[in-house]
C-alpha cells in the first residue's frame, strides 16, 4: 500500500529524473535545438499544455475523469494497522528503477533519433501528477483522511479503487 500522494510524487521524482538524465546526454550529442526547430518545440507545448489541462479538468467535479469523485468513492480501510507505513516505507525510495527507465529510454530515443526537445517529454507528465498530488492534499485535509492505493489480501477492491484511513490510527480501548 502507498499513499495516493506519495504515489503521484514518485511519478513527479522520476520524470524529473529521466529529463535530467536524457536533456544533457540528448544536447551534448543533438547540440541545442536552433529556433527553427518548431516540431519538437511545439510537441513539447502542446503535451504540456493538454497534461495541464486535464489535471485542472481532473480537478473539478463535473466530468467523469473527475480524481474528486474518485476519493469521494474510496472505501474504508478495514485494518489500518496493516498497511501504515513502517520505518521502512516509500518516502526512502522515491525513484523505481524500472518506472525510471520506462521514462528515460523512450525520451532519449526520442531526443536522439528525433528532436533533442524529446529528451524534455516526461515534464509535462510531472505536471500532471503535481496537480493530482495538490488535490488529493486538499481532499485529504478537508475531509480529515489519508488516501491509500494498492491492494490488501483481506480487502479485494476493483481496479482503480482507492481506501481511506484515519490520520491518526486508532488507539485501543481498555
Amino acid at each position: 500500500m502507498v499513499r495516493y500522494i506519495h504515489h503521484q510524487l514518485m511519478g513527479v521524482t522520476m520524470a524529473v529524473c529521466a529529463s535530467v538524465i536524457s536533456a544533457p546526454v540528448a544536447f551534448g550529442v543533438r547540440g541545442i535545438p536552433a529556433a527553427d526547430d518548431t516540431s519538437g518545440r511545439l510537441g513539447f507545448l502542446f503535451l504540456l499544455s493538454a497534461c495541464v489541462c486535464g489535471a485542472l479538468v481532473g480537478a473539478t467535479r463535473f466530468t467523469p475523469i473527475s480524481e474528486v469523485r474518485t476519493f469521494e468513492t474510496a472505501v474504508p480501510l478495514n485494518d489500518p494497522e496493516a498497511v501504515l507505513p513502517g520505518d521502512d516505507t516509500v518516502r526512502h525510495h522515491l525513484v523505481d528503477r524500472s518506472s525510471l527507465l520506462l521514462f528515460f529510454v523512450p525520451s532519449l530515443l526520442g531526443a536522439l533519433f528525433w528532436s533533442p526537445w524529446a529528451a524534455l517529454y516526461p515534464l509535462p507528465l510531472s505536471a500532471e501528477w503535481l496537480v493530482r498530488a495538490g488535490v488529493a492534499a486538499r481532499w485529504e485535509r478537508r475531509h480529515g483522511l489519508l488516501l491509500w492505493r494498492g491492494e490488501v489480501k483481506e480487502q479485494p477492491l476493483g481496479k482503480g479503487k482507492l481506501l481511506y484511513s484515519s490520520v491518526r490510527p486508532e488507539s485501543p480501548t481498555r
